[in-house]
């Protein structure tokens, strides 16, 4: 007890609160590499540039999964089309699967109505994560795409802690004040040595189907400050195109065009 009593410097040393728990894969599932889509704020693509994301590395022949870890308001399942209940297996969780192979977990094919909301505190939704990422029967991935709520409280602060991840994507939207908040996001990831691979300015134009001009609703870009966009550089611009919305709604999503994110893929490939 007389170690507890010490002032100084030796004190500060003596408690090292232990960090939260690492998660696990189960027995049979193997992942290459696991990347998160973040943003500061909703309403910004995010969770479109999740699907486009994995889309395009399917393309390239990669087995990719999606992680849906937005609890409490999924969308990844109906962008692509799929829907539950998926099954139990002997080893865990069958994930559901898209048109192109991509393998999905979700709240939504869990759920017995889509439109059921989740009135959940921030323990359960982690704990939900937890048994996405550890109960799932992902077999041999080369992508684990994580498609990450909106903000910096709960579940990014414990996918960031307990997922060994091998990047961050950050999603923004040409506007200021989106800017302002992505940059949150950026601090919290830097902060916690996170690996951020770039950011994603997604609504960025408006390409005329005539001539082919690009315009720029939003403003020129230049949405983050200083300090984060020369370590976050903005790797990848995409349109703010009608079809997108129209893609999701019939769950066709994997059909759109990812040429727009070939720098991003490169990147992480």
């Amino acid at each position: 007890m007389e170690d507890l009593n010490k002032n100084g410097p030796e004190a500060e040393n003596s408690f090292k609160p232990a960090g939260p728990p690492k998660f696990q894969l189960g027995e049979g599932s193997e992942i290459k590499k696991i990347i998160a889509v973040m943003s500061g704020k909703g309403g910004v693509g995010k969770s479109a540039v999740t699907v486009l994301l994995a889309s395009a590395l399917r393309r390239k022949g990669f087995e990719v999964g999606i992680l849906d870890a937005d609890i409490t308001g999924p969308s990844v399942p109906r962008s692509l089309g799929i829907s539950g209940p998926i099954i139990a297996g002997t080893d865990g969780v069958i994930p559901a699967v898209s048109r192109s192979g991509i393998k999905v977990m979700s709240m939504n094919l869990i759920l017995p109505a889509e439109d059921e909301a989740i009135i959940w505190r921030g323990p359960l939704i982690s704990g939900a994560v937890r048994q996405f990422y550890e109960e799932c029967q992902w077999g041999k991935l080369d992508y684990l795409v994580i498609d990450l709520p909106p903000g910096t409280s709960d579940v990014p602060l414990t996918i960031i802690q307990s997922i060994p991840l091998d990047g961050i994507v950050l999603v923004t939207s040409p506007q200021q004040l989106v800017g302002v908040i992505v940059s949150k996001a950026a601090r919290m990831a830097a902060s916690m040595n996170a690996p951020v691979l770039g950011m994603v300015e997604n609504m960025s134009y408006i390409k005329c189907p005539s001539c082919g001009e690009e315009i720029r609703p939003f403003g020129d870009g230049e949405v983050i400050d200083e300090n984060i966009s020369t370590s976050v550089p903005v790797i990848a611009r995409l349109p703010l195109d009608p079809d997108v919305a129209k893609l999701a709604d019939k769950g066709l999503l994997e059909d759109y065009d990812t040429n727009g994110l070939h720098d991003l893929i490169e990147k992480i490939s």
